[in-house]
């Protein structure tokens, strides 16, 4: 995907049974502005949390009260840029998963504490999961009393609907675990045609699915956006994209796409049947168009509705990251958290075949440069490595020697381009249209330059960055990107990414890599039943990885959100990594 996403304790594959015990990252976090006044964290070494699977009281609503919580007002939102999708079924960037929390509902989801740890639920189903047959089968009951905002009920035919509609030829960008884990799903069309999925059974007010191969994750799977339920005769197809149909506690108002779009409540949700969400703001306002200066300053100047203002994504501008941090008053309003993604650029296998080339990239690229462009160690940590140092499985090496050289070694990037005969050799850099993003372009043309390569930048909208260089014949040879796990485990880390099996247009193997030995270790890695050896095996598919250099790992991020003074418990969503925009309120 996608960025920013999960880390978790334990691999994925047949590792444990549904009540197993898995981690994210931790942060600081309080109960109102989730920001030390002590020295920020850093990635290596940070702690990891618990997130448990929970019971089915736990699955039951409605969610915890926010501890001095008001209802009513307005949270508004400044962001750079708008959704590129809002159909669950192509949703798999953070952006468009974390400004949805308020408006779908899926089977499972994570319910998290006052500060933000997450456990995983029942959020429509009545529990977590029910796994049989060692993880082949999945069972889930529905909750009764869940209805559409146009007050229709939540039907089993929805519920049905809105898994087979997933391997419909129109969805393109979504995840593709469901497609590739139910039996039969490799020749199924979708629902189209009328056709139904044998391997999605219904039986009252329970969906069972029957999967390929034993899955203990799969409750988690069903966690992620992209498998939010979706209502059968509201279904638009290619259209519902620009307007999806609410279960959760608000729904789609107003969207003027690229501008501005706005929730507002949605009558027929009703909180005791959602463990998860809190309903305090009357309304959200998602304001688009700003970039990090211009959104940062806002904040700062804390007038009028930016007082009532959070983030999703729009972190701190590194222009200003010094003047915030070293403020007592503006670090009150200040969220910083560890998140588990790791940044990297994929370079285009199909295009820059050769190992050497790949290798000279590495060699030369600037991290330190980079680093300062994002406002210095207080906003990321420099990456050696695919995995973060906060997920378990992660193995620490440096095969470029970053860690010694993190400016970059220009004179023997270009001796490893002379030997192979490459000197001179072209590569096209895609990236966003962003302020942060043209500096450190500029950045790595220089540095790239300076070790022989002859360089060509191109600029890509921002809103649709991820479907072009999702795309096959996409005509660049780098571009940036970023994962963590999407669920428990290195397979969603590893497997969308990095597997020959997961090349295609809309897939996020955006370095097209298809190397055997690499799909093998990862198969077997999938099915290592014991955890500390499943860990180990991910760790050695990352530096597998790396020796093809099919990858520049660029930085492990530390987020730093400031807001408006009048956004009460601004916390970090532990499960969705991601502001947790169904805790906060509007004070009065």
């Amino acid at each position: 995907m996608s960025f920013s996403r999960r880390n978790f304790l334990i691999a994925t594959g047949v590792a444990a049974a549904s009540t197993s015990v898995l981690s994210a990252c931790s942060s600081d976090s309080g109960s109102k502005g989730g920001s030390s006044q002590n020295k920020g964290p850093k990635v290596t070494g940070s702690k990891t949390t618990e997130i448990p699977v929970g019971t089915k009281a736990d699955s039951m609503g409605p969610a915890p009260e926010v501890s001095g919580a008001v209802k009513g007002g307005t949270i508004y939102s400044l962001q750079q840029f708008d959704m590129d999708h809002m159909d669950p079924a192509q949703i798999y960037v953070s952006t468009e998963s974390a400004i949805t929390v308020p408006v779908m509902r899926g089977l499972t989801g994570y319910k998290l504490d006052a500060k933000g740890n997450a456990t995983l639920v029942g959020d429509a189903a009545t529990d977590a999961g029910t796994m049989k047959d060692g993880g082949k089968t999945w069972s889930f009951t529905i909750k009764d009393g869940i209805k559409w905002e146009d007050g229709a009920d939540l039907s089993m035919d929805d519920v049905r609907h809105t898994f087979e509609r997933l391997f419909a030829s129109f969805v393109t960008e979504g995840p593709r675990y469901v497609q590739d884990f139910l039996e039969g799903g490799d020749k199924y069309k979708g629902p189209y045609d009328g056709k139904t999925l044998d391997s999605i059974e219904i039986d009252g007010k329970t969906v069972t699915f029957r999967l390929k191969e034993a899955r203990v994750d799969f409750n988690y799977t069903l966690a992620m956006r992209g498998y939010s339920l979706v209502p059968k005769k509201k279904d638009t197809k290619q259209k519902y994209d620009k307007r999806p149909i609410s279960c959760g506690p608000y729904k789609v108002d107003v969207r003027n796409i690229g501008k501005q779009m706005t929730f507002v409540r949605n009558e027929h949700w009703d909180p005791k049947t959602d463990p998860i969400r809190n309903a305090y703001p009357d309304k959200y306002v998602f304001q688009m168009g700003y970039e990090l200066v211009a959104s940062t300053d806002r904040w700062i100047a804390d007038k009028g509705n930016d007082q009532y203002a959070v983030p999703i994504f729009n972190e701190i501008a590194p222009e200003r990251i010094a003047q915030v941090l070293t403020n007592p008053e503006l670090k009150k309003r200040v969220l910083t958290a560890v998140d588990t993604v790791t940044y990297y650029w994929p370079i285009n296998m199909t295009r820059v075949k050769d190992l050497e080339v790949r290798k000279a990239i590495n060699y030369a690229w600037p991290h330190q440069q980079l680093q300062t462009i994002r406002g210095g160690a207080s906003t990321s940590e420099i990456a050696t490595t695919i995995f973060a140092p906060v997920t378990p499985g992660y193995k620490k090496f440096d095969l470029y020697g970053v860690d010694k050289h993190p400016g970059g070694q220009a004179a023997k990037a270009k001796s490893v381009l002379k030997d192979a005969g490459k000197l001179g050799y072209k590569l096209v850099i895609a990236y966003q249209q962003s302020d942060n993003a043209v500096k450190s372009a500029v950045a790595i043309k220089n540095a790239l330059e300076a070790a022989g390569f002859k360089v060509v930048n191109k600029q890509v909208d921002k809103s649709t960055f991820y479907t072009q260089i999702g795309k096959i014949d996409n005509g660049f040879d780098l571009f940036a990107a970023g994962w963590s796990p999407d669920w428990p485990g290195g397979y969603s880390q590893f497997y969308p990414c990095w597997s020959g099996d997961n090349i295609g247009d809309g897939r996020s193997n955006y370095a097209q890599l298809n190397d055997p030995s690499i799909n093998k270790a990862i198969d077997a890695a999938a099915k290592t039943a014991d955890v500390e050896e499943a860990n180990k095996a991910w760790g050695n598919v990352d530096e597998m990885i790396m020796e093809q250099a099919a990858v520049v790992p660029d930085y492990h991020s530390i987020r730093n959100y400031l807001y408006g003074s009048k956004v009460g418990n601004v916390i970090w969503d532990g499960g969705n990594t991601c502001v947790a925009l169904t805790k906060l309120y509007a004070m009065k």
